[in-house]
């Protein structure tokens, strides 16, 4: 599984990366692979908030449909709306293919997240 260095990760394998206040968040390659191949998207709209761990998204794949969760709390300030008219750009490169950008309410939120080393040793745990 391809693990990328410098983001957050959530138990329910999302990853954020932060930019200042603002952070963007997507799955993690290993949820991708689990899924298969992802078939459908539905995405939050702009300006919605949402609780840390509180369900924002859902995808569904030739496999499983499953729902999304908001790994820190926050206002929704873009949706990567390329993902509406191609879901399978989540199972091609996860990392860049981020589903909401969000303005972060509660910073401290993220060290509850795993850093990219912990994710790994997560994942070897795991698997």
């Amino acid at each position: 599984m391809k693990v990328a260095k410098g983001l957050f990760y959530a138990e329910d394998h999302e990853w954020v990366k932060v930019d200042g206040e603002e952070a963007l968040v997507g799955i993690a390659d290993y949820a991708q692979d689990s899924l298969g191949d992802i078939v459908y998207v539905e995405l939050p709209e702009v300006d919605d908030e949402f609780d840390k761990e509180e369900a924002f998204a859902a995808v569904e794949s030739v496999k499983a449909a499953a729902d999304i969760y908001m790994p820190v709390g926050g206002k929704i300030i873009a949706v990567n709306e390329e993902l509406l008219d191609d879901p399978s750009l989540l199972n091609q490169d996860p990392y860049e293919s981020w589903m909401v950008k969000i303005e972060i309410a509660d910073k401290s939120e993220l060290d509850e997240l795993m850093t990219s080393e912990d994710y790994e040793k997560f994942l070897d745990e795991e698997v």
